[in-house]
């Protein structure tokens, strides 16, 4: 991997001077290592700025992570997974990847269908099957002879 190109797809990759880190201390246990160490790491991605993002491209990222990015259009994510800051860092780029790759995907139109013969008469032949079990938990009825 060039570590100056963050790769999304084929055609979109993202250089590493439009993410900017911020480091904090991680939570949970760890002892004076935890208490020290500032390793929790923050991507943070500017979309509505980013000039490696087109504007088709742009808008449907800011649609897809809406509940990631703040009011400034910026992308958030955190990794405090692991004690060492470096390997923090380097999982939040790959989530980051991962995350665009499948917010920039191009969603398949669906194409309508009709169930198939088969398909309608297993579908009937389960709820025959269901009205015959609850028929059978109903209480007997006398006979009027």
């Amino acid at each position: 991997m060039n570590d100056s190109l963050v790769r999304i797809t084929d055609t979109v990759s993202i250089p590493m001077s439009e993410l900017r880190f911020r480091f904090a201390r991680s939570s949970g246990p760890g002892g004076q290592h935890v208490n020290r160490s500032a390793t929790q790491v923050e991507l943070l991605f500017d979309v509505a700025g980013s000039p490696s993002l087109n504007e088709t491209q742009r808008r449907r990222v800011l649609r897809r992570l809406k509940s990631r990015i703040d009011k400034e259009s910026i992308l958030h994510l955190v990794s405090q997974e692991t004690r060492s800051q470096l390997r923090n860092r380097e999982e939040v780029v790959e989530r980051f990847q991962v995350l665009m790759r499948e917010a920039l995907q191009i969603p398949k139109r669906r194409l309508p269908t009709r169930p198939t013969r088969a398909a309608r008469e297993r579908r009937l032949a389960t709820k025959r099957r269901r009205r015959e079990i609850k028929r059978g938990r109903r209480p007997v009825q006398p006979d009027a002879d």
